[in-house]
Order: C-alpha cells, then structure tokens, then sequence
C-alpha cells in the first residue's frame, strides 16, 4: 500500500527560511513562530498519515453508491470525517465568531497539502465546504451567515457548487436552470446539474448547495444568471431542520478517478433557494468560491506530485535492476538499486524540484492573499489575482505530469493497480479539467488578467524579479551563475512573450489566443523561478550561519540548482512557440482535419 509522510520540515523552510512570516505586517502573522507552526503542522500529518491515507485506496476501490435515493460513501470515511471535525481542521482559517480559528490562509494552505496528498477524494468534502462557507461570509447577509457558516464550519452541513449544466459548462450563460420568485422572498428552482462534486452523501446533517440559476425575465447570457442557496433539508426560522427540499440525486457519474467524492447528477424540482448577493450577479459571487477552489485545485496538482514521488522514491531505492554503468553499488547484491542510474535520477529530480518549488508558490500566493484580506493590500490582492490561472493550469498540468513520471519509475508495477501509482495519476487528471479547464485559465491569463488595470500587476510582478535580482546580484559569483543568471534569463522571456501579444494580440486576436497556453507555463515557469532562487538565497544564508542540519540545506541548493538547469529553460521554447503566431494553429479548415 502506498505511503504518505507530510513535509513538515520543508513547510516550515518555506514558512520561516523563506517567508519569514513572523517579520511580515500582516496581521496574525506574528503569532506564527516556528514552534506554533511545528505543532500544528505534525498534527495534521500525523493524521494525514495515520488515517486519510490508508482510506485513499479503500475510497478508490469501493467507490461511492447510491441506492433508493440515498448516497453511501466509503468504508472507514464516515468515521474519518468525524475525526477530521473533532480536531477543527475544517475552520482552521475561517473567522471565531462562526466557530471557526481564525488561523491566517497560509496555514491552511500547508494543512490543505496535506489533506489533498493524503486522500484527494475525501478531502473534496471539506474543501468544497470551505469554498461555500467563503461565498455566503462574502456576500451573504446576516441572517444567512447566522442561519448557515456555524454548521458550516464545523461541517456538520457541508456545501457544494451547481454550475455545470449537461448542454453548457464553460459558457454558464447557455444554462437553463430556472429560479421563479415566491411571495415570501424565496425561489423555486428547477433544472439538472451535472458533475456536482461531493453533491450528496451520508457524513453531514445537511448539505447547502449553491446553484446557479436565472430568473424570469434576466437579460440574456451570463449577465442574467444568480446564484441562490438551495438546502438538502429546509432549515427552519429557529434553525433546526425540517422537510426534504425538492433536490435529489439522479445518479453518481462513473468517472476516471476520485472515486471516493461522490460525483452527482442533481435534480431540482421546484426546490427552494433564497437569493445570494444581488440578482443578476450571481457569477460575481460565485467566483469568491470559485477563485478559492482554484487555488485549491493547484494544491491538488502538488500533492498528487508529491505523495506519488515519495513513493516512486521508496521504490527506486529498493528495487534492484541492472548494474551502475560506473561501477557496481550493491556488489553483494545480484544488481544496484534503480536510483544508482541517471535516468531514474532525472526523473526523481522533477518531481523533487517541482514539488518544493510548487509547495512555495502556493504558499507565498497564500501570503498574498493574507495580505489582501487582512491587511486590505490592493496591490497583493492584484497580484493574486494574477497568479491565480498560473497556480491552478501549470500546477495541475505539472503536477499530472510528475505522476505519470513517477509511475514510470515503477515499469510495468505503475501500470497495475496492487501498487497504487496508477491512482495518483487518475486522481490527478481531474484537477486539469475541473474548475475552468486549463485552457480557459490560460486564456483568462492572457485576455483578462495580464492587461487588467492597466498592466500594473504584471507590471508589479517584473519589478519583484528584477528587485530580488538586483539585491542579491554580485555577493557570491556562484549564485550569480546557478541562480540569479538563468531568472533574468526566464523573465526576459516573460516579459518578450508578454511584448509580442501587446504588438500582435490587439490587431490579430488569434495571435494571442494561440500562444495563451505556452505563456501560462512560461509564466508558471518564472515563478517557480523565483520561488527556487529564494529558497536558494535562504538556504545559503542558513549554511553561512552554521544551521543545525547542514545537509538540508545542501540538498535544497542542488535541487534549486537542477530545476534552474533542466526546468527553467523550457521558457525559451515556449517563446518561440508564441512568436510563431497563429498561422500554422489556424491553417486549415475545420474540414482538413
């Protein structure tokens, strides 16, 4: 059975070498000393460890059944889900006065790693939750966050998000599902929602879904779609439950993978649902919860990664093939392990220098979003926003790629199921499609966010490439050279692929469309960059200070090294990919295919 051991050590490099949280002027940050980071991260791993992932495979095995209307989750994950509410982990970062701790994001974020390493599918559940409780502290009003974030919180009701419809599922302004007003304020809502993740199961009390809809009479497309609170169970005005509301599942979708969320078909039959935000407005709060879930989504990418390099790692320690070509490492043996050789080396060094790349880009974009939140930072909330389709498509796109290469390593054992590589990778291919397919997050990249204000964020985004540069330039010629040089070299490709579209993409739209893939992974590219010299920067300052665990930070500056050597450059090829143009993208007509 595959493993999984939460990086606590690297989450707290990244925290306190790197981030250095408790100097920073964001508000709860100073109460986030190692020691009080230390605690609370061995005790999310060890029950990541202990509990969610032995249920990983039980969940893919088993899988979800519906039967005579009610939906029945996996052995072990009910009481799972109980301890996971015992300990608070579902309101870690979310506010006191609805039960929750009020912990900054970026603690969530690393507990949230672990989670989605541990076992992706269960922790969907609470996710999506979050997501919900998050859109209602937005935009609800009071009585609806007094009535829903208490339970919420806790999960005692978890929440879902309707949107996808079985004729539209990008374009939401194709949707069909109705709302029509009642005399007492509230809707009815009708209509299918297909690929509700976590849309019905038996953990919770209650689930509240929001659906989106639009009213009769709403201006066409998605300027006339609202979003509405829809319960499972009807809430009565003292807030205890009571009848079924008109919503049940048609089915649970066979799927590729996650087989532990239950993924349903949901039917509307005239349910009620009471307005969220204002009408017509539905998407801008819907995208609280979606912008949150994408982040999230990025987090699945690394964990997928890195629960399926920790054990491709094991594997190529222990398992014995060939000799080493420089001389034999096991000669006692009747062969050397498979790391002994470079091409399995090649491939750990991806997915190692991926993984802790990643981990800091989710964690300083977490930092970001502390920043905008609680210290109400314009410019850090204009910045995440940025970054936020670069976090979700390239870590994901990533992230898939680092399973599969990490199923390699394993031959023809990663292709059967007894040893549990292939799940990662089947989990994993969900995070590419789900919450804006990574197509549309590069094209949202490149059509919205890099001119959005004016360019400024971009604009924000360079300047703290060529700040970092400029500080540590000239200090050590060896850091210069493995770091600093190949960053300048990756932003330049940056800033002339983000040349070429202002030059080409308003005149000939197809020319930036084109090339809004490759700019996404260029992009993602630079920050995990920066993120790798930063670390490098922080684990040099370590070893001049004589640190405790020299061979730590030795091991973080060769794995920097090697992402900045055999990673980086691929921003030169995906330059050359959108200086191309569309001319040979568009080339021929749909019939010459």
């Amino acid at each position: 059975m595959p493993r999984y051991t939460a990086p606590t050590k690297d989450m707290q490099f990244v925290l306190h070498d790197v981030l250095k949280v408790t100097e920073q002027s964001i508000p709860g940050y100073d109460e986030l000393d190692a020691d009080f980071t230390s605690a609370i991260l061995e005790e999310a791993g060890k029950l990541t460890s202990d509990v969610l992932t032995p249920l990983n495979a039980v969940g893919d095995t088993e899988g979800c059944t519906l039967a005579d209307g009610v939906v029945s989750t996996p052995t072990g994950f009910k009481q799972a889900f109980a301890q996971v509410k015992d300990g608070g982990w579902p309101g870690l970062d979310m506010p006191e006065a609805y039960g929750g701790q009020n912990m900054p994001i970026v603690i969530g974020t690393a507990v949230g790693e672990m989670f989605s390493a541990s076992n992706m599918a269960f922790t969907m559940y609470q996710g999506l939750t979050h997501g919900a409780a998050s859109a209602i502290l937005a935009h609800g009003t009071d009585a609806q966050k007094d009535t829903y974030l208490p339970k919420m919180v806790a999960c005692d009701w978890t929440g879902t998000m309707n949107l996808t419809e079985p004729h539209c599922g990008t374009d939401l302004g194709l949707m069909r599902t109705k709302a029509d007003p009642q005399p007492n304020g509230s809707y009815k809502i009708t209509g299918q929602k297909i690929f509700i993740s976590a849309g019905d199961h038996d953990m919770a009390d209650n689930i509240i879904h929001l659906v989106l809809a639009k009213i009769a009479g709403a201006p066409d497309g998605i300027k006339g779609v609202s979003l509405f609170i829809v319960p499972k169970i009807c809430v009565n005005d003292d807030r205890t439950l009571g009848a079924r509301n008109g919503v049940s599942v048609g089915s649970i979708e066979e799927k590729m993978g996650i087989h532990g969320n239950s993924t349903c078909v949901m039917n509307y039959d005239g349910a009620t649902g009471f307005l969220l935000g204002e009408e017509h407005k539905g998407m801008r709060a819907m995208f609280t919860m979606m912008n949150e879930a994408r982040l999230g989504v990025g987090m699945q990418g690394l964990g997928q990664a890195e629960v399926a390099y920790q054990n491709a790692l094991d594997y190529a320690k222990d398992r014995l093939q060939g000799r080493d070509v420089t001389g034999a490492k096991n000669p006692d043996g009747p062969a050397d392990p498979l790391i002994v050789h470079p091409d399995i080396r090649r491939a750990l060094m991806d997915q190692k220098s991926f993984a802790e790349g990643a981990r800091a880009f989710l964690l300083w974009g977490s930092t970001l979003i502390d920043a905008a939140h609680r210290a109400e930072d314009q410019a850090a909330d204009g910045l995440v926003s940025l970054m936020t389709p670069v976090i979700k498509g390239f870590l994901t796109d990533q992230g898939y790629d680092m399973t599969v290469k990490a199923q390699q390593i394993y031959g023809g054992h990663g292709y059967i199921e007894e040893w549990g590589m292939s799940q990662f990778t089947r989990d994993a291919r969900i995070a590419m499609i789900y919450e804006g397919a990574n197509g549309v997050q590069a094209l949202d990249l490149v059509g919205r966010k890099l001119m959005q204000d004016g360019g400024k964020h971009v604009m924000a985004f360079f300047d703290l490439v060529k700040g970092f540069i400029k500080d540590n330039a000239g200090q050590d010629p060896e850091f210069d050279a493995d770091f600093l040089n190949p960053l300048k070299a990756a932003s330049k490709d940056l800033q002339a692929a983000g040349m070429y579209f202002m030059e080409n993409g308003l005149k000939k739209p197809n020319n930036a469309l084109s090339g809004s893939y490759d700019f996404m992974h260029l992009f993602g590219h630079v920050c995990l960059g920066l993120m790798w010299a930063r670390m490098g920067k922080a684990a040099k300052t370590a070893l001049e200070n004589d640190a405790a665990d020299p061979a730590f930070y030795q091991t973080k500056l060769h794995t920097g090294r090697y992402y900045m050597a055999r990673q980086l450059p691929a921003t030169a090829l995906h330059l050359s990919r959108i200086e191309s143009g569309a001319q040979t993208v568009m080339a021929l007509d749909a019939a010459q295919f």
